[in-house]
Formats: C-alpha cells, structure tokens, sequence
C-alpha cells in the first residue's frame, strides 16, 4: 500500500493530529513536537505516551516523523546553536518514546560566512546530538530550496560522510529540489536523479518525500510551497515519482497549503492518490 500523508496540527495534543490526518484520508504523518517557532521543549506523561501510541496504532498511522523548530541553525556557535542542539536532543529522546521514527531538520544557514570553523561547528553539533540521543532514531536532514545550507546534494553528501553516522538520514521536499534546478517529469529524468543520488551515496540514506507544488520556477532559489497540481512543477512529476519502481515505497508527506488555506488537506492527497497506477 502507498504510503501517503501530511503534516497535520498538534492543536489538543500531539495524539490528534493522527485523527486528523486519517480523516483527509492520510496514513503516515508529521507533525511538530511544539511550537515551530519557539524554543519551548515539550514534556508529556506517561498516560499522553501510551494514548499516542495506541491512537496510531489503531487507525494505522506509520510512519509518523516530527519536523524540526525551524529556529534550529547547527552552524552557529552561540546560543541559536546551544538551543538548537538542546530542542533536537529532547524532541529525539521523546521520539524514542513515542515510537516516532525521528526528526526531519533544516539545518539551518551560515548567516554568510561560509568558512571551514562554520561548518566544523555544524558537523561537531551533528555528532553530539547523535551521540546524546536514541540509537533507535534518526537524525533526518531535509534539502533546502534557498541559500541556506543543503540547497545542493552535493554539500549533503559531504555532510553524511562527515557525520559517519548510519542514523543519519535524508528527506527530500519537491518544491526545494525544484528550486534548486532538479526537476523530474519524464522516467529518464528521474532515473539520472536517482544515479546521481546513488553516485553521491545518499540513495541508501534516502528515508521520505516532502510532495509539494512550487509558486515559483524552477531554479528560482525561492521555498513557496504550493498545491498539487497548482503550482510551477505540475501533476507529471508527481505521477512519475508515485509510480516508479524505486521511489513508490517511500512515505510521501505533503506540507502544502491547502484548497481553503488550512493546510494539508484531502482534496490535495485526492489528487496525487488519482494519479497512483
């Protein structure tokens, strides 16, 4: 069976969003452990815990992944980096718990200095996550669509085979490849992607898919997420990469916005289902 889902809100407990995301017809999911926008680290009781896990289990929801704060920056030295390292050691602690698969993180950005101590220090704060957290869970790094770091899979490659850790995993969201110049609408095209992943070793490390739709051209170096189908990329795409044989098995989750501005909806996991061979 396909694997298809959303990001979904947490609004009235983290359990929630998975009743939401089988009511607009999902059966994976992603969701935030707290605020995106904060630096308030969560903290849930055992009662929470095992109605989260009983909830998923019974409507069948996996696998469920949480998004990173998008405060997070690991290349900095200062608090920004202190914080960021703290939010991603408790939220992959309370991912081992909750039998949540991990976390997917933008890594966050150089702030224009692209010097050899910047990325030391991202690769050094890498490892101490790792190091302070679960071995059941992964560390999921998502590709970027704009100047910030991982916008090219080259520079993510290089970051796995610095870190050299097999927890170390890869996301890649649709809308930010297609900023980034990748695009995908014929079998061939995306055949010479995935060897082009293969070659860069990161095919192996390859764990999701962040299915959205793009506002803007391609190679624009801009992230504006659209519906499916609605936006620069088309429907093509997303029909090669639902149908062939070595992306079809991959959970694929989308962060659009939504028909009524809401979010994730039905009528947009609707369509990519319609477009399932």
């Amino acid at each position: 069976m396909i694997k298809l889902g959303a990001h979904q809100s947490i609004a009235g407990g983290l359990d929630k969003a998975i009743e939401r995301v089988v009511k607009i017809g999902g059966n994976c999911l992603q969701i935030f452990s707290s605020s995106p926008r904060g630096w308030s680290f969560i903290k849930l009781n055992n009662k929470q815990i095992i109605e989260f896990i009983k909830k998923a289990k019974k409507l069948s929801v996996s696998p469920i992944y949480f998004h990173a704060s998008y405060l997070i920056n690991l290349a900095d030295e200062g608090k920004v980096g202190r914080l960021s390292k703290q939010s991603l050691i408790n939220e992959l602690n309370l991912a081992q718990k909750l039998k949540i698969k991990g976390s997917i993180v933008h890594l966050g950005s150089y702030k224009n200095q692209v010097k050899a101590s910047k990325y030391q220090v991202l690769i050094s704060n890498i490892k101490e996550i790792l190091e302070k957290t679960p071995k059941e869970t992964f560390f999921i790094i998502e590709n970027s669509g704009t100047k910030k770091i991982g916008q090219n899979l080259e520079e993510i490659s290089l970051i796995f085979k610095d870190v050299n850790n097999s927890r170390l995993r890869l996301c890649l969201d649709t809308c930010h490849l297609f900023s980034s110049g990748y695009k995908f609408e014929t079998k061939d095209e995306l055949d010479q992607f995935l060897n082009k992943l293969e070659k860069l070793d990161l095919l192996d490390k390859l764990e999701a898919w962040h299915l959205n739709d793009s506002c803007d051209p391609l190679n624009s170096g801009k992230d504006r997420h659209e519906n499916i189908g609605q936006g620069k990329i088309g429907l093509k795409e997303f029909r090669i990469l639902l149908n062939h044989p070595r992306t079809k098995n991959y959970p694929f989750i989308i962060e659009t916005p939504g028909f009524g501005k809401e979010g994730p909806d039905k009528e947009n996991l609707d369509i990519l289902k319609s477009l399932v061979e």
